[in-house]
This record gives C-alpha cells, structure tokens and sequence, in this order.
C-alpha cells in the first residue's frame, strides 16, 4: 500500500465481488473447474464469514491465464501452479528492487546535499594547493 488511508467502499481489481457463479461465467469456466483450482491453490479467493468464495477481477484475470496455459499451451495444473509462483516471486522482487533504487536515489540526494554543504563552508581566504608537474617545457617570462 503507498501509505495513503483507502477509502474501505472503493472497488479496486483486488475487492473480492464476484460469487463463484458469477467467476465461472466471466472467466468461461465451470464453477466445479474453480473449486478444483482453489483446493489445488492456483487460483485463491477471498472466503465470506460463512466460508463461500467471492471472486476479485484480478482472479478472474488469473483463472483466464490459467485456462489460456492448460488448453492453448498444453502445461500441466503442476506446472501452471509453479509458473505462478514464480511470476509472483518476480513481481515481488522487482517491488523490492524499486524500493531499493528509491532508498539508493534518496541517499545520493542527500550525499549530495551535505557535499554542497561542505563546499559552502569552506573558507574563501584559503586556495587548493595542487603539485605541480616536472615537465621540460621552457617558459619564457618577460616583465
């Protein structure tokens, strides 16, 4: 969540609506076909306080995905659930990687701030002293 209060009516893609009825006939399946995804823990609704499952758009959106890999693509329930998994698993980390790159921005910024701060105290009466380089060029000065 971005730290903001939600307000508890508002739909999102994540709001379980959906009766199981209602899923079977968005997502094309048989509501017998859902009950076996749930028990084998490919597709996971919400439960109601008496136990029945309520369906949100992205599970809905996720049943379709699990159709489309078992009749289109030929995977197995075994294999579609460890493909899952591992589509969650990078969603996770590339969340944790922009935290990550946003933690790294955040401390370059304020590195930054406190090397312009140290530039800005120095005293104006001293000058960086450089070495100078030995080099056989010949400078000729004239008053």
């Amino acid at each position: 969540m971005d730290g903001r209060r939600r307000n508890p009516y508002e739909l999102t893609e994540e709001t379980p609506v959906y009766v199981i009825s209602v899923a079977a006939q968005l997502s094309g399946l048989h509501p017998q076909t859902l009950r076996q995804y749930d028990r084998l823990g490919l597709v996971s609704p919400d439960r109601t306080a008496g136990r029945g499952r309520r369906y949100s758009a992205r599970d809905i959106e996720l049943l379709r995905q699990v159709q489309q890999l078992s009749q289109d693509e030929g995977i197995n329930l075994a294999g579609i659930k460890r493909i899952i998994e591992l589509e969650n698993q990078v969603a996770a980390l590339q969340s944790r990687m922009a935290e990550m790159q946003a933690a790294l921005d955040g401390a370059a910024a304020a590195m930054q701030q406190r090397e312009a701060a140290v530039h800005a105290s120095y005293r104006r009466d001293l000058v960086p002293y450089q070495e100078v380089q030995q080099t056989s060029a010949l400078v000729v000065w004239r008053p």
